[in-house]
């Protein structure tokens, strides 16, 4: 979804500092142009973390533009991926042989952990490892 942010341009001893006008007291900074979405994504998703339903619709960004508070910088309209943010259980059904099943839940029994808590951690850290 798209949403406007205000950048406030840095200089060589400077970053360029970021605010979200639709998320109070959500800020970033960046030194390279190029690194403003990633850090953007990353500022919203600690912001909201596990609270979708608290991310407000964008304002317009007609309607912050002649806001005094907005003067010298820049304004952008990012693409979030407000997905992320969105860390709800959804229920899944998968076929796995069941030797395997009966490894994972030993496995997870011996570490005080559920099947699914198993599942979700080797899914993180196989997909952590793939970047």
């Amino acid at each position: 979804m798209l949403y406007p942010v205000y950048v406030h341009v840095g200089d060589a001893d400077h970053a360029h500092g970021v605010t979200f006008p639709d998320f109070s007291g959500c800020f970033s900074a960046v030194d390279a142009w190029g690194d403003l979405p990633a850090a953007v994504q990353e500022a919203v998703e600690a912001h909201f973390s596990g609270e979708p339903d608290a991310v407000p619709p964008p304002t317009p960004l007609e309607n912050l533009v002649s806001e005094p508070e907005y003067a010298g910088g820049v304004w952008m309209l990012v693409d979030l991926d407000l997905s992320r943010i969105d860390t709800r259980p959804v229920r899944l059904n998968v076929s796995l042989p069941s030797n395997l099943v009966q490894q994972i839940d030993a496995w997870a029994q011996a570490h005080h952990m559920t099947r699914s808590g198993f599942l979700a951690r080797a899914a993180t850290q196989a997909m952590e490892a793939s970047k």
